[in-house]
């Protein structure tokens, strides 16, 4: 038993610092979009 919480409490921490890493990432993407959106709008004034 104390085995298979271990187990789960491993898998639950690695699902949880994966989920960071893609957050992380789509908050990029999302900056690097808006950058070029930005830039796309400027020069077309």
């Amino acid at each position: 038993m104390q085995k298979t919480l271990i187990g789960l409490g491993a898998i639950l921490a690695m699902m949880t610092l994966a989920g960071c890493q893609t957050a992380q990432g789509l908050g990029r993407d999302v900056s690097t979009a808006g950058q070029v959106i930005q830039q796309e709008s400027a020069e077309a004034m």
